[in-house]
């Protein structure tokens, strides 16, 4: 039986040193697939960081799109609501929007039209501030009327 245990050992002991050589080959091996295996994480980390880098710049121009689009809508609601007033259609209007605060420039008759343009743009749906910078157009001065006779006197 000792015999048997001894060679049970001698055989194990041989197995592990044959093992142990084995990884140890195998390790020396791998030096160049690790290398490459290396390099190309070192490139997937890359690809990656140039696809997020994409991704918020996308994502910053969507942004930058989407908020032009909404101030177009909101600014054609506030041409149209100012347009067709009959209380400003003599007036001469310019509008700005930007994120919901319209910049309102231009003349009109009187005050009350004034504070119309103003109400109305306020009442606008997407309108969260309105810079009133309108003018009131001075009254016509028309020339008195004078009688001119024709008729010389002597």
């Amino acid at each position: 039986m000792r015999t048997t245990k001894g060679a049970l050992v001698a055989t194990s002991l041989g197995l592990a040193v044959v093992l142990g050589a084995g990884i140890s080959r195998a390790r020396q091996d791998q030096g160049p697939a690790e290398k490459a295996g290396g390099k190309l994480d070192q490139a997937g980390q890359s690809i990656k960081r140039g696809l997020e880098t994409a991704r918020d710049s996308i994502r910053e121009q969507f942004s930058k799109v989407r908020g032009s689009v909404h101030n177009m809508g909101v600014a054609s609601r506030v041409y149209g609501r100012l347009h067709w007033d009959k209380a400003l259609n003599t007036s001469t209007l310019d509008l700005d929007v930007n994120e919901g605060i319209v910049t309102l420039r231009g003349e009109v008759p009187n005050a009350k039209a004034k504070a119309r343009a103003v109400e109305l743009a306020r009442e606008t749906v997407g309108i969260t501030q309105v810079i009133d910078q309108l003018a009131i157009q001075p009254p016509s001065q028309t020339a008195p009327a004078t009688s001119t006779d024709s008729t010389a006197k002597p």
